[in-house]
């Protein structure tokens, strides 16, 4: 794998969906939706928007998570006060589960007025910034792309240029990494 590079297996940038950080909810589902529609359909379909500040950079990832999310806001509520906000992956019991969804009333009323939550949540609001660990250069091999995103337990890596690292040229997909792996496997022989 020393020998394959990310730009082998990105998906250029002009292929994924994209939203400027002052678009609403609605428009980056649809531009999420038009990105899916419009990517190669041998492919896995795009699970994530990218969010573009005024001079076209990189300023944010959104992903479907984030958009459920965000239609209910008591959950901002929740992570405050559970554990600090460190509930993810901690393996919580049903009922705890079910007990922080009626003591925090979610989802009671979080699909009434969908419409109004879609145009008026700003997705600047609601995006993640990509921390330093969640870039790879072009030319970089698959062995340090696949230890950047074991490590950091990410879905993807931003793609930067090989002449200029503030430039995102494309988007490294764990679903893309496992389907390379996974057909490096395959044509294994076994003695």
């Amino acid at each position: 794998m020393k020998s394959y590079k990310v730009k082998n297996l990105m998906v250029p940038l002009s292929e994924y969906a994209t939203v400027s950080e002052t678009a609403t909810l609605l428009e980056a589902v649809k531009a999420l939706k038009a990105a899916q529609a419009a990517f190669d359909q041998n492919r896995y379909r795009h699970r994530a928007i990218l969010v573009i500040d005024n001079h076209n950079h990189i300023v944010g990832k959104l992903s479907q998570h984030d958009v459920i999310e965000a239609l209910e806001p008591n959950y901002k509520k929740m992570r405050k006060s559970v554990h600090n906000g460190s509930t993810h992956r901690l393996g919580f019991s049903d009922d705890f589960v079910k007990s922080t969804i009626e003591q925090y009333h979610l989802w009671e009323k979080a699909l009434e007025n969908l419409c109004e939550k879609a145009v008026s949540q700003k997705v600047v609001k609601l995006m993640y910034s990509p921390g330093e660990g969640e870039f790879v250069n072009e030319n970089a091999t698959m062995d340090e792309a696949i230890h950047r995103l074991v490590i950091g337990h990410h879905h993807s890596l931003l793609v930067t240029a090989d002449h200029d690292a503030r430039e995102i040229v494309g988007v490294l997909r764990l679903t893309d990494v496992f389907e390379f792996v996974g057909d490096a496997m395959q044509e294994c022989q076994l003695k």
